[in-house]
């Protein structure tokens, strides 16, 4: 269970684009707009956020020696999509898994491998596709109807990654699949690594003006 009890960002991070991020996209799915609208202007409004970076708060892009972690940063209070950032130590990666519903991804720092999967006749999982890489600041998106089961893990061996995922729904919650190669299916709820929110309204202190000097 994730807490909203606020966290401040350390002084070296302005969370005030992810405060903006979260508020445009809010007011793009209060539009109702399909999944391909949904993909094509918050995979934009995505890509503008994670051209910049220094806002991300250091509790939320920290690794873990034994598995890769997913803090949750967002979620709407209706679960009509929450945002995620998932933080990979060197050389880590998920299984093959899916998620069934849409979902984008923007590469903060670092970069993600992924490759696509689908069964064969035999019901094994086999790479469909080549494999590619994110960069910083590239977007793509996943959902059932474009393409959902994929297996994703850090770019490096001796370096940490961080990737920006928005899904459409509270994804921690989302009961999904992962899918071993010689096939079948085995459920997980993914849950999240924080137990508290980020202050989206955080802010420094305004530095008070000098005071006026007194004149003789």
């Amino acid at each position: 269970m994730v807490s909203s009890t606020p966290h401040a960002p350390p002084a070296a991070a302005d969370i005030g684009p992810l405060r903006r991020f979260v508020q445009r996209f809010t007011q793009l799915i209060d539009t109702r707009p399909a999944e391909p609208e949904v993909i094509r202007h918050g995979s934009a409004l995505l890509a503008e956020l994670v051209a910049q970076d220094g806002w991300l708060p250091a509790d939320y892009a920290r690794p873990d020696p034994a598995r890769y972690q997913q803090y949750l940063l967002h979620a709407d209070a209706l679960d009509r999509f929450s945002v995620v950032s998932f933080v990979w130590g060197p050389g880590q990666s998920t299984p093959i898994h899916d998620h069934t519903v849409w979902g984008l991804i923007g590469m903060l720092r670092g970069g993600e491998d992924a490759q696509g999967f689908a069964q064969d006749a035999e019901g094994r999982w086999q790479p469909s596709g080549p494999s590619h890489r994110l960069r910083p600041g590239d977007v793509e998106a996943v959902s059932p109807r474009i393409g959902d089961v994929h297996r994703v893990g850090n770019a490096f061996t001796d370096a940490v990654s961080v990737s920006i995922h928005v899904y459409g729904a509270n994804i921690g919650n989302v009961h999904r699949s992962v899918y071993p190669p010689e096939g079948g299916r085995k459920p997980f709820v993914s849950g999240y690594s924080n137990a508290a929110l980020p202050n989206l309204w955080w802010a420094p202190a305004a530095t008070p003006p000098p005071a006026a000097q007194a004149t003789a």
